[in-house]
C-alpha cells in the first residue's frame, strides 16, 4: 500500500480526515488495517493574517514546507483536508515536493457520479466567493449555487469563531439547516460541505439536501489511491485542470 500524507491546515478537519481514512481502511481491509499515514501541520494561526491580506503566496510557502516534510517522511502522495487552503495551493510557485489529490476535483467527480446537477456550496467566505468549485463543477457539467451574502458572512463567522475551535452549537446548526433548505428551494439537489469542519456540525440525516462531505470523499479517494485502485495524481500545486473523464 502507498503511504498517505495528510497536509493539514486546520486541526478539526485534518483530525476528522485522518479518522475517516483509518475507519474506511478497517471497513475495506479488516480490523486494525489501513495504509501508513503521516500527518504534518503548521499551526493555522501562523497564516491567519496572511489570509486576511489575501497573501496566498505566503500561505503556500508554509504548506509547501509541510509537503516537503511529508516527502521526507516517505509519503507517496498528499491530501489536504482543507478546502480553503487549496486557494493557496493553487497559487503560482515551485512544484510541491509530492503529488496530491485536489479536493474540489474529488468532490465534483463524485457529484457527477451520483447524478447531481445543481450543487450548493458551503465553506469559508474566501472559498464560496472563489472560482475553486465553479471551475471543478463546470468541468464536470454541473451547476452550482451560493448562499446569500448575509448567509455567507454568517457561515464564515461560524467556521472561524466556532467550528475551527471545536464549538458545535445547536443555534448554529439550525442556521446551517435553514441555509441548506434555502439552497434546496433555489433548485439545488445536493450541497457540498466545503469546509472540512462542517460535517462535525451537520450530519447527513440533519440536512435538507444530500450532502457531499468533502472530508470523507477525500479520505475515500486517498484510500483508493493507496490501494492501487486509482491512478497516481500528478498535481503538485497551481491551478488544477479538471476533466470529465472518470
Amino acid at each position: 500500500m502507498k503511504h498517505v500524507g495528510i497536509l493539514a491546515h486546520s486541526a478539526e478537519g485534518s483530525a476528522l480526515c485522518y479518522l475517516s481514512l483509518c475507519h474506511d481502511g478497517i471497513r475495506r481491509l479488516g480490523p486494525h488495517r489501513h495504509p501508513d499515514v503521516t500527518l504534518d501541520v503548521i499551526s493555522m494561526g501562523a497564516s491567519m493574517e496572511d489570509w486576511a491580506r489575501g497573501d496566498h503566496a505566503a500561505i503556500r510557502a508554509r504548506l509547501a514546507q509541510s509537503a516537503q516534510r511529508l516527502a521526507a517522511a516517505g509519503c507517496d502522495f498528499f491530501i489536504c483536508p482543507d478546502n480553503t487552503a487549496h486557494l493557496a495551493l493553487e497559487a503560482e510557485g515551485e512544484p510541491l515536493a509530492l503529488p496530491g489529490l485536489h479536493i474540489a476535483e474529488v468532490v465534483a467527480r463524485r457529484a457527477r457520479q451520483r447524478g447531481f446537477r445543481t450543487v450548493g456550496v458551503l465553506g469559508t467566505r474566501w472559498l464560496m466567493e472563489s472560482t475553486l468549485y465553479p471551475r471543478a463543477f463546470d468541468s464536470h457539467g454541473l451547476d452550482h449555487r451560493l448562499p446569500s451574502a448575509d448567509d455567507r458572512a454568517l457561515i464564515d463567522r461560524a467556521i472561524f469563531e466556532e467550528l475551527c475551535n471545536g464549538v458545535f452549537s445547536a443555534p448554529t446548526r439550525a442556521e446551517f439547516v435553514r441555509i441548506i433548505a434555502d439552497l434546496a428551494a433555489r433548485g439545488c439537489d445536493a450541497v457540498v460541505l466545503g469546509c472540512t469542519e462542517i460535517p462535525l456540525l451537520i450530519a447527513p440525516e440533519m440536512s435538507p439536501l444530500p450532502t457531499l462531505n468533502s472530508t470523507v470523499l477525500l479520505a475515500e479517494a486517498a484510500l483508493d489511491l493507496a490501494l492501487g485502485r486509482a491512478p497516481a495524481p500528478d498535481w503538485r500545486g497551481s491551478a488544477c485542470l479538471t476533466s470529465r473523464a472518470d
